[in-house]
């Protein structure tokens, strides 16, 4: 099969999800084209929206046309690492010998909704960063494979405060995306209220398999990437860190923290996605530019200059991408800074350096003003 009728293929099984997902969902098109990228380019999503607006609805009709085991962790303040990993237990066997047992916990799934992820303690959200990551599990020393393809799509409130933990900066970055998910329109309102009348179970066929979604990964990533476009998605994540020289005016006025190099491979990864979700085999400007916001937005800290300017990190990344346009076509991948040059060599010996006559009397001359008219 060529590489067109792979990209087709490719398109065709995206459009097949979509459709799939809209009769359990109602609106919402860019958060479902994002979280459909992050799971093909093998990242997680962190979902922030107010209770109602169908996060933990888009999970499940994943896990059913995606035809994936699916898991839910409630997170609350209580929950210990434990009941997220899975723990040991000691259990009899038929000839009465006590053996030691894995007991694995939800995490074991390949979708899995970490709902209201910031009610639970950093000690349980730490349990969180080695699967993240590296898709494993270690327990008592014993490290345990998830099976592939695994996604976590975790959901916070922004508005509720109280009995909250911030997620710390290492989890934060294990996330491909954010995604803010808004209030729906009047008319899909209305169109949720009509569907939830018939039935409030998920109605979506199983169109696509786990290896479907491994053989799609494969073909994301021979997606060819130019060299103009690889240096102006990396010159965009250069450009948030306001201690670098030639990092814009933009970051030493609006940005505190930037992004870390996890950004720069999201950028690529993602794109490759969606380069193929739209038909193409090379990734674009166009594909970097989008998918700046929910790959930057949780990666970047802003200082109080913007926030007194009353600028939201979305603002300022609007302000990166302005000023990173100049940037486009250039393909300067290589250091080009020309190294000091070296003194010339000369046969000459160097010449000792000059002793200055020692002064009879005190070694140092007082440098004191006067007081009183008389020098101390």
């Amino acid at each position: 099969m060529d590489n067109k009728a792979k990209v087709e293929n490719f398109s065709r099984s995206v459009s097949k999800i979509k459709q799939e997902i809209a009769k359990d969902l109602v609106g919402q098109e860019d958060i479902v084209n994002n979280v459909i990228i992050a799971i093909i380019a093998g990242g997680n999503v962190l979902l922030e929206g107010v209770p109602g607006v169908g996060k933990t609805r888009l999970v499940r009709t994943l896990g059913k046309a995606l035809k994936l085991p699916f898991s839910r962790i409630q997170f609350t303040p209580d929950l210990m690492p434990s009941d997220v990993t899975g723990t040991n237990v000691i259990e009899k066997n038929a000839s009465g010998k006590m053996n030691t047992v894995f007991q694995k916990g939800p995490i074991f799934a390949n979708l899995v909704l970490a709902d209201e992820i910031n009610r639970a303690t950093p000690k349980t959200q730490s349990a969180m960063l080695e699967v993240m990551q590296e898709h494993k599990v270690t327990v008592a020393n014993q490290t345990y494979n998830i099976s592939e393809p695994f996604f976590v799509l975790a959901t916070q409130n922004p508005i509720e405060q109280d009995g909250t933990y911030p997620l710390p900066e290492a989890q934060m970055d294990r996330f491909m995306f954010k995604l803010l998910v808004g209030f729906p329109s009047v008319k899909e309102l209305a169109d949720i209220v009509n569907m939830t009348q018939i039935t409030m179970d998920e109605t979506a066929n199983a169109v696509v398999d786990g290896e479907t979604i491994l053989s799609m990964r494969e073909l994301a990533k021979s997606v060819p990437v130019l060299p103009d476009v690889l240096y102006y998605a990396m010159r965009l994540v250069a450009r948030t860190h306001p201690e670098l020289e030639d990092s814009g005016d933009v970051a030493k006025k609006y940005i505190k923290y930037g992004c870390s190099p996890r950004a720069g491979q999201a950028l690529i990864t993602a794109a490759k996605v969606r380069a193929l979700i739209e038909g193409r085999y090379n990734v674009s400007y166009e594909d970097i530019s989008a998918l700046a916001y929910p790959v930057l937005r949780h990666r970047m800290k802003i200082n109080y200059a913007a926030i007194n300017e009353k600028l939201t990190v979305d603002d300022v990344i609007t302000k990166l991408l302005i000023e990173n346009e100049k940037d486009k076509g250039t393909g300067k991948l290589d250091d080009t800074t020309p190294a000091p040059e070296a003194p010339a060599a000369t046969d000459a010996a160097p010449e000792a350096p000059v002793e200055e006559p020692k002064k009879k009397g005190k070694l140092f001359k007082s440098k004191k003003k006067k007081t009183d008219g008389a020098e101390e």
